[in-house]
């Protein structure tokens, strides 16, 4: 082999060795920079999933929020309603209250109330009163029962009282004190007790 043959040998097996770095080390670049633009996607897909996270976080708490004002609202009116409706039902109820104490049936209910409190008394001594409103019928019931009965000072609507003084006992037969009771513990539900 010549001089030149030599040369050109070592030309070309020089440009081919300098063509495979070069390609090699293109490929090296090639992969750096795909796996630079992979951690880059994966980066911010990251962050944009993490964005799409606290957004939906924030509006799935301002949807609660709107929600609970809503309720407190809606729970606001329903109490409203219901007393509205508890006021419409025990009006109706005092208005019966009412027509009942104009009835003959009223006098025969505090004969039978007067002769409960004295039976429970026994030999005690019994003070037993009657409401201011039935003033027109203390009479009558003191001959009809042959009880000692005073006039309250109060008007509770109707019905009797009494105290044993003896015992430290108090009996609270009022039509108030029971429309105030049921009042009370009177719920939506299902009346004065669930059933």
């Amino acid at each position: 082999m010549t001089i030149d043959e030599k040369l050109q040998h070592f030309y070309d097996v020089s440009i081919e060795e300098a063509k495979e770095d070069a390609a090699k080390e293109i490929q090296e670049h090639r992969e750096s920079l795909s796996q630079m633009l992979n951690e880059h996607k994966d980066a911010r897909r990251q962050g944009a999933e993490a964005e799409i996270k606290a957004e939906a976080d924030h509006v799935r708490r301002e949807i609660n929020k709107a929600l609970a004002a809503e309720q407190i609202t809606l729970k606001r009116h329903w109490s409203r309603k219901q007393e509205e409706l508890k006021d419409n039902l025990f009006s109706a109820v005092r208005k019966k209250v009412d027509a009942f104490m104009q009835s003959p049936e009223y006098l025969d209910y505090l004969c039978k109330q007067i002769k409960n409190v004295q039976e429970f008394a026994g030999t005690d001594q019994v003070h037993i009163s009657l409401s201011s409103g039935d003033s027109d019928k203390l009479d009558i019931l003191t001959a009809k029962t042959g009880a000692e009965l005073t006039l309250s000072k109060d008007d509770f609507i109707g019905g009797v009282r009494a105290a044993i003084p003896e015992k430290n006992i108090m009996i609270d037969n009022s039509f108030l004190e029971e429309l105030e009771s049921m009042r009370k513990e009177f719920k939506f539900d299902g009346g004065l007790s669930h059933e």
